[in-house]
């Protein structure tokens, strides 16, 4: 049985800077993912030497928060990349193709994407995921998507913004759009529409 391991971000910790501190992607990354990690390959192992269903079924919960856990901040690393507006990188960019095209199509324009995504997934009570699929969903915990490709993926878990947001999640929904990898996720829809995922 193989382990699963810590993706490296693709990104240096400090990248992110103002939208999302050095100190937030450091504890983020190096600590949370990390324990979800860890605590996956421990509930895998547990699993894999149980005899009874009894057994197997106990570790259910612990697969599914640890393993959503992995999987949805695997995919939210790629999800996010520095800047344009500070001169960095690409995110907050959303070009001209497929992607622009469906939102337009779908929301109007991106603004209103923004407004609506922001105001769903703020009203998630405790902690979870915002989700864009062309539609707004949300999941609670580290419950990942499994039938569906996400286009974009928001950790609301306090652990992503407190530090610098403190408990005004709202003012953290609307920096992060200046972070977000529209690229990645032009991808993940162009691969969803082939898939019939979307």
């Amino acid at each position: 049985m193989s382990t699963h391991t810590l993706p490296d971000l693709p990104y240096a910790y400090d990248a992110l800077e103002p939208f999302i501190s050095r100190q937030i992607m450091e504890l983020h990354h190096k600590k949370h993912h990390q324990t979800y990690v860890n605590a996956l390959n421990a509930a895998e192992a547990s699993y894999a030497k149980s005899s009874t269903p009894r057994e197997r079924i106990a570790l259910q919960a612990a697969l599914k928060f640890n393993g959503g856990g992995h999987i949805n901040h695997s995919l939210f690393w790629k999800n996010l990349a520095p800047a344009s507006s500070e001169g960095k990188g690409n995110g907050g960019s959303l070009k001209a193709g497929p992607l622009k095209e469906a939102i337009e199509q779908t929301f109007g324009s991106l603004d209103t994407l923004k407004k609506e995504f922001n105001a769903t997934t703020a009203g998630i009570q405790g902690s979870g995921w915002g989700w864009l699929r062309l539609e707004i969903t949300t999941t609670a915990n580290q419950d990942p998507l499994l039938t569906l490709v996400p286009i974009i993926g928001v950790d609301i878990w306090e652990h992503a913004f407190y530090l610098q947001y403190l408990n005004v999640k709202v003012d953290y929904l609307n920096a992060i759009w200046s972070v977000i990898n529209f690229e990645e996720a032009e991808k993940r829809y162009t691969e969803g529409l082939s898939s019939s995922k979307l």
